[in-house]
């Protein structure tokens, strides 16, 4: 009987990787996995989830073995690459899922009012590159709370958006707020629940501004994320992965069940991305390239 490969742990699932055992190859040119070995071509995936990784998190590797790397797990899509690598993304036919470079930083952002003068520009020219280049989402950020109130927050937040959302809709490019958790990453960090994002949304009412709703920062913020999705899954444009705690694999040593969580995503009326973010723990590129492919393998329903 075949071992489950969900829940094999990363040494056993490395070692079925380089013999070909799960289904997944990765290129050898690379230096991650060999293939000489690899028997049956690897299986499909499912297609009920469109997958993504975050560029950060795999920031070791360059644009271009990262690439090729997603390529040989079989998805195309990476997140939160800017204009500079948008050429090598394209040569591999691989989607820019979350565009970024608009942004100042993550704590000078939409709530704080002094800081519109400056991203307003930043973002109608963005906004412009995004669309010529055949994208859709470009990430923004509240910034920090800075000691105001929900409804000071939540006003100036409205007044900055409400100017570059015209530009938006025109260009057919979705806005992405993050959500973030203030208690352990994130201190001070203004969108930092559901509910003040959500309320964002519906004065804002727009198609074209959604939140991007990280599964990791959530969890330690509110939990309750799979009743969250179901019941409020038209403001959420876009999900983030990571294991609880400690931002690492979404493997059983963490808290969440991210096959249920994959499992009620599917089952919404979505079509954006399912981004992993963990930051892999395994020292070799290798083993870094195996906690991927698991990655998307218990995410693939």
């Amino acid at each position: 009987m075949t071992q489950n490969p969900h829940h094999l742990p990363r040494r056993e699932l490395l070692k079925q990787l380089a013999a070909g055992a799960v289904g997944v190859s990765v290129l050898g040119a690379t230096g991650f996995l060999s293939s000489a070995s690899a028997s049956p071509k690897s299986a499909p995936l499912k297609g009920n989830i469109r997958h993504s990784v975050s560029r950060w998190t795999y920031g070791d590797l360059s644009i271009d073995e990262l690439c090729q790397l997603i390529k040989s797990l079989g998805f195309n899509a990476i997140d939160l690459v800017g204009p500079e690598d948008w050429p090598t993304l394209k040569k591999h036919g691989v989607d820019s899922s979350m565009c970024n470079g608009a942004e100042l930083n993550l704590t000078d952002g939409f709530g704080g009012a002094e800081f519109h003068e400056a991203l307003i520009p930043r973002y109608l020219k963005h906004i412009d590159l995004v669309a010529d280049a055949g994208y859709t989402n470009l990430i923004c950020f509240s910034g920090n709370r800075r000691g105001m109130d929900d409804e000071t927050a939540l006003s100036n937040a409205v007044k900055g958006l409400k100017q570059i959302l015209p530009k938006a809709q025109q260009r057919g490019v979705v806005l992405q707020m993050e959500l973030f958790n203030s208690k352990v990453d994130h201190p001070d960090y203004l969108a930092d629940s559901s509910a003040w994002g959500i309320e964002l949304c519906k004065r804002l009412g727009s198609p074209n501004f959604k939140l991007l709703y990280d599964i990791y920062h959530m969890q330690i913020m509110e939990g309750d994320i799979i009743s969250t999705i179901k019941q409020h899954h038209q403001y959420f444009g876009h999900y983030h992965t990571a294991g609880v705690p400690g931002r690492h694999e979404i493997d059983d040593s963490q808290e969440l069940n991210y096959l249920a969580i994959a499992k009620a995503i599917r089952d919404l009326p979505f079509s954006g991305y399912l981004a992993q973010e963990f930051i892999p723990t395994a020292d070799s590129k290798a083993g870094r390239a195996a906690a991927l492919a698991q990655a998307i393998q218990i995410c693939d329903v």
